[in-house]
């Protein structure tokens, strides 16, 4: 099966190192163009916002893991170029401080699911990832993390959660 993972990441020399990558030439074409909408979304509202983590590989997410910084053992959608922090910018330094919740609605708006709800903002989530944003639901991750499925142009990350279809970006 041939996609953005298989065709671009696979071949990447990136593919197996312990560094953090903020590069957004690693994130499928859609997601990335959603990422950049969000971040000058946010600057039209006053709010700063940088490209934190693009693509994560095993290796660096066990490091994580080992390390305390996440509650994940084996990488996830970042991987696949699918998934992307994004935090507050002060004076070209990240920042985590404060409040990330507009980070939802801009995320559904581009038809990303934002870390904070998970897609379903009334289900209570244990595991929150305030400044994550991923093209992929949770339902779909499995097949995505077997190979046995890669989102196309037309998905829709919300159809699969079963939620109301987010508006079209403005």
């Amino acid at each position: 099966m041939d996609n953005f993972f298989t065709d671009v990441i696979q071949n990447d020399p990136r593919l197996h190192t312990t560094k953090r990558v903020s590069d957004s030439a690693l994130l499928e074409p859609i997601t990335r163009a959603a990422v950049e909408a969000i971040i000058a979304d946010a600057a039209a509202h006053g709010i700063q916002l940088m490209i934190y983590e693009t693509f994560r590989s095993q290796e660096r997410q066990v490091q994580l893991f080992n390390q305390g910084a996440t509650k994940l053992r084996n990488v996830g959608v970042h991987h696949y170029g699918l998934a992307c922090d994004i935090v507050k910018d002060i004076h070209g330094e990240p920042s985590w401080k404060g409040d990330f919740t507009f980070l939802g609605g801009l995320a559904k708006a581009h038809r990303l699911i934002w870390g904070g709800d998970w897609g379903t903002p009334n289900v209570h989530h244990t595991f929150l990832d305030m400044d994550h944003v991923q093209r992929c639901s949770i339902g779909d991750q499995a097949n995505l993390f077997r190979g046995e499925w890669y989102p196309d142009e037309t998905y829709n990350p919300y159809t699969e959660v079963g939620g109301p279809e987010p508006p079209a970006p403005a």
